[in-house]
């Protein structure tokens, strides 16, 4: 097979572990400040040191890597369920695979973006509407995968729109992805709509939908909020990971060995707090780490400097933790679709999939994915579509090598007509209608010119394209009852 299989490396065998043991050092000489009193319990019993007054734990240096051992053991057996996991960033596999370049990988539109960058180039808050919009379009979009939900309707109360916007995914795609829990009720709500959409609770943990994760605080914090989430998803049995994004120069050393230490101490503070409360919970570790712009302190999601930190990050969760998961790439730093976008986008989709992610997200953001646009995300799934065509390669065998068809053909002669270009025409040559390969003449007399105007014409089209409807009356009446159940019980905790 003519294609890239392994990986780019930026790290050897002796760097990771150095990477390794110094988060280790980190949790046990610096510790992580957890501001929940329950999860304190958990660890103090597990067998770490809690400072209660001040809310600081630190690690042992035996328990944390008991706790890494033990998670590379699970992803060992080959009965693990589940197998593997739609997260809001792309997807996290819970059994061993090839730290590898994976031709398969899968894409996700999620990240319930405030914000919309609409077709009349607009930038204003999303609406429902925009919502159901946006879910129809990435729907349709032959390479996006999954979705964690494009944009969050900011015309509902804030404590609602989990929840609602768990409701209005599942009944719109099958193309269900991780979804953003607030608070600690909303990870009840959205699980029983979870279960509703799989079938049952055990069909749901098997094959896990609109799972929601904890996020640590950088540097080496974690609020009770997240630390509630957290916790309550490994009481119901769903898989977790603490997703940390050290900010190098803010939130982290602006080093990127040093941001990468940081992160992974923060992420390995989540598998023991995990394994405290449930010693069987499902557990990954993750990082997104970054730096950032000096001149503004944003987090940069596509700057050229974080991309051997993006790789590092890959080899380190998918290699050295042996956790095979997805990547926060296809972003862009810009805030409106052109070539800073596209160059971008394409730079932070590839770099993690060459360096052996099994998949990358979030699809149609724009502004460190605050914005979601439409128009973009029809780009975006072009590029992906390209990206897989270049990481499938090509097959060497007697039927490709064609040397009877030359043969046949001969010298002065020509293809185009040959059986041999029509049988092959369709794996060999990618179909675009949004990229240009015209002559000048063609080119200029074109109806619409430029990919951002064919890509809005595209998006327009597909947000108005209805979609059959994946759940039963029955479980959509059954969801109707879960949501209405939340709205009274917000009313009643007098948060409407």
């Amino acid at each position: 097979m003519g294609r890239p299989v392994e990986p780019i490396r930026f790290l050897n065998d002796v760097e990771m572990s150095a990477v390794h043991q110094t988060a280790i050092q980190l949790l046990g000489e610096v510790g992580m400040c957890i501001d929940s009193e329950e999860a304190l319990n958990y660890l103090d019993d597990y067998g770490c040191k809690v400072d209660y007054d001040n809310r600081v734990v630190r690690f042992p240096h035996e328990l944390v890597q008991a706790a890494v051992d033990r998670m590379r053991q699970r992803y060992r057996d080959p009965d693990h369920v589940p197998q593997r996991m739609s997260v809001r960033y792309s997807e996290i596999y819970f059994s061993t695979k090839p730290h590898q370049i994976h031709a398969n990988f899968a894409t996700n539109t999620g990240g319930f973006c405030v914000f919309i960058y609409d077709l009349e180039d607009q930038r204003r808050p999303a609406t429902m509407e925009d919502t159901r919009a946006c879910i129809r379009l990435a729907d349709a979009l032959d390479n996006i995968d999954f979705m964690g939900l494009p944009v969050s309707a900011q015309d509902i109360p804030s404590v609602m729109r989990p929840v609602l916007m768990a409701a209005e995914l599942v009944k719109s795609t099958k193309k269900l992805g991780g979804i953003e829990a607030f608070d600690r009720l909303d990870v009840d709500f959205i699980t029983r709509i979870a279960e509703i959409a799989a079938g049952s609770p055990e069909a749901l943990r098997r094959a896990p939908i609109l799972v929601g994760y904890a996020e640590a605080r950088s540097p080496l914090s974690i609020d009770r909020n997240m630390a509630e989430i957290l916790m309550e998803y490994v009481k119901r049995g769903l898989p977790q990971s603490l997703d940390t994004m050290p900010n190098g120069g803010m939130t982290a050393p602006i080093t990127a060995a040093g941001v990468l230490a940081l992160g992974i101490a923060e992420t390995l503070a989540g598998l023991l707090l995990g394994y405290a409360v449930d010693p069987d919970a499902v557990m990954s570790v993750d990082i997104n780490p970054g730096k950032a712009d000096m001149r503004s302190g944003l987090y940069s999601y596509a700057s050229f400097e974080r991309m051997p930190l993006l790789a590092a990050a890959v080899q380190m969760i998918n290699g050295y933790y042996g956790c095979p998961s997805g990547t926060h790439g296809g972003k862009t730093d810009a805030c409106y679709p052109g070539i800073q976008a596209g160059m971008e986008k394409i730079m932070s989709m590839l770099f993690p999939l060459m360096a052996g992610s099994v998949g990358v997200g979030t699809m149609g953001h724009l502004e460190n994915a605050i914005t979601f646009s439409p128009q973009q995300l029809v780009i975006d799934n072009e590029i992906a579509g390209g990206v897989r065509q270049v990481l499938r390669g090509f097959e060497v065998n007697r039927e490709t090598l064609a040397a009877e068809v030359i043969g046949e053909v001969g010298p002065n002669g020509t293809f185009l007509e040959h059986e041999h270009t029509l049988k092959h025409l369709r794996d060999e040559i990618l179909p675009t209608s949004m990229f240009d390969r015209l002559n000048w003449d063609a080119a200029v007399n074109r109806p619409t010119r430029g990919i951002e105007e064919r890509a809005k014409q595209v998006a327009a089209e597909l947000m108005k394209k209805e979609t059959a409807h994946p759940l039963s009356l029955h479980q959509e009446r059954a969801i109707d009852e879960v949501v209405s159940e939340a709205w009274a019980k917000r009313a009643e905790l007098g948060q409407l």
